[in-house]
C-alpha cells in the first residue's frame, strides 16, 4: 500500500526483501531479493534510490546502518533499534515520563519470582520476550510467584520483560506522522478489538470521549518528538478504568490499525509516510467517513478461496488483498473496510457480510 501511494504520486519504488514476489515487490519498479545480512546487495540497493524507509521491525540494525552510509533512512536506525526490543522500548517510555505498565527485566526463574512478587497487583503479570514479539507471540500470563519456575521453563528466551497486567476498558491506537522539519499530525484514534491476540476490528472514530481521543493524539505526538521520528509512529494504548491512558507498544511504520486511512481519510497513512520521508508537506489526515476495518486472516482459506461476493455486493465496503503467496492461520492476508454515516450501522454491516463470529460490541465505559 505504501508502494501504491508512491506510484500514484509519480515516484519509482525499489523494494528490498529476502523472499521473492513479496506484496510490495509486485507493484515496485524493482524487487531486490537478498538476505538482510548481504552487505553488497544492501549497498547496491542504496546506491540506486534517493531515500529509504521500512515497514516492519524485524530488520537487523546492521542492515539499516549499511544503507545509511549511502542514503538517508527515515525513520533513523536508532528509532528501529528502540522499538524492535521491548526492554529498550519500556526504558525509553520510563526515561521520558510516558505512562506505561510497571515492568522488570528478568533473566532467570528466581528473578521472575521476585519481579512477580514486586509488581503483581492481584491481577497477575505478563512475561514477554524482549525481542521479536507481535500479535501475542512470545507472551505468557503469570498469576503468582509460585508459577515462576514452570513459566520460565516454557518461556525459552534468555531475557524477558515482566509487565504488570493492566485491567483496561478499551484498546486504542494513534498513527502519527512527523516530517523532516519536526511538524506532526495525527490520524483519528482507532478503537481496536482483538481476537486471539490479533487485531480483529478497528472502529473509527473510537467510541470514546473526545478528551480521551485528544490525549491519545497528544501522547503520540510527544512520543514522535522524543524519538525524533521522521516518518510514522503508531502508538498502541490502553484506556484504564479510571479514565487514564497507558502506552502499550510502539511501531515506527504504517500500522494495521491505520489501514482504514486508505479509504476513509483525505490522506492515507501510506501517503503520509511517503510525504514525511521525501521531505514533502504533510497531508490532511481528516476522516471523511466513519469506518470499521476487519482483518482478513489466513484462517478463512481453510476450505479454499473465500467467497468474496457478500463483501463486493455491499456498496460501501472495500476489499484489500495483499498478494501474499500462502494463507496460514493467523496470517494477515488483507482487510475489509465498511464506511457509513453511522459506526453502529458500519459495525452491523461488517459482521453481516464477513465475520464468522457476530458479537455484541457495546461501546467501552
Amino acid at each position: 500500500m505504501f508502494a501504491i501511494a508512491a506510484r500514484r504520486m509519480g515516484y519509482r519504488v525499489h523494494t528490498f526483501e529476502p523472499s521473492p514476489d513479496c506484496p510490495a515487490g509486485q507493484v515496485s519498479d524493482l524487487e531486490v531479493n537478498a538476505a538482510y545480512t548481504d552487505t553488497r546487495a544492501l549497498e547496491e540497493f542504496a546506491r540506486n534510490v534517493d531515500v529509504v524507509t521500512f515497514e516492519f521491525e524485524n530488520i537487523p540494525l546492521s542492515a539499516i546502518e549499511t544503507v545509511s552510509r549511502f542514503r538517508p533512512v527515515r525513520p533513523r536506525g536508532e528509532v528501529l533499534h528502540i522499538c524492535q526490543n521491548r526492554e529498550r522500548e519500556k526504558l525509553f517510555l520510563k526515561a521520558h515520563g510516558f505512562p506505561h505498565a510497571r515492568f522488570e527485566v528478568v533473566e532467570r526463574a528466581s528473578e521472575l519470582a521476585d519481579a512477580v512478587a514486586a509488581i503483581g497487583t492481584g491481577t497477575g503479570c505478563v512475561l514477554k520476550t524482549a525481542d521479536f514479539g507481535y500479535d501475542g507471540k512470545g507472551q505468557i500470563r503469570i498469576g503468582s510467584a509460585d508459577e515462576a519456575e514452570s513459566v520460565w521453563e516454557r518461556f525459552q528466551s534468555p531475557r524477558g520483560v515482566l509487565e504488570a497486567w493492566i485491567p483496561f476498558s478499551a484498546e486504542l491506537s494513534v498513527v502519527c506522522a512527523r516530517d523532516v522539519f519536526g511538524n506532526t499530525v495525527s490520524f483519528e484514534p482507532s478503537e481496536n478489538i482483538h481476537r486471539n491476540h490479533i487485531l480483529d476490528l478497528s472502529i473509527v472514530p473510537a467510541r470514546l470521549p473526545e478528551h480521551v481521543r485528544a490525549e491519545a493524539s497528544r501522547l503520540a505526538e510527544k512520543i514522535a518528538e522524543a524519538l525524533d521520528v521522521v516518518g510514522l509512529i503508531a502508538v498502541e494504548l490502553f484506556l484504564l478504568r479510571d479514565g487514564s491512558l497507558a502506552v502499550n507498544e510502539l511501531a515506527p511504520r504504517p500500522h494495521n490499525s491505520g489501514h482504514f486511512t486508505f479509504d476513509a481519510c483525505v490522506t492515507s497513512q501510506f501517503e503520509q509516510q511517503l510525504r514525511a520521508v521525501c521531505g514533502l508537506p504533510l497531508g490532511d489526515p481528516a476522516l471523511l467517513s466513519p469506518v470499521v476495518m476487519a482483518n482478513v486472516l489466513g484462517d478463512q482459506w481453510h476450505s479454499g478461496e473465500p467467497d468474496w461476493e457478500s463483501v463486493l455486493k455491499e456498496p460501501r465496503a472495500r476489499l484489500h488483498l495483499y498478494g501474499k503467496s500462502e494463507a496460514r492461520p493467523g496470517r494477515k492476508m488483507g482487510h475489509i473496510c465498511v464506511l457509513d454515516d453511522s459506526i453502529e450501522i458500519a459495525l452491523e454491516k461488517v459482521q453481516r457480510i464477513w465475520m464468522d463470529h457476530p458479537q455484541s460490541l457495546p461501546a467501552p465505559k
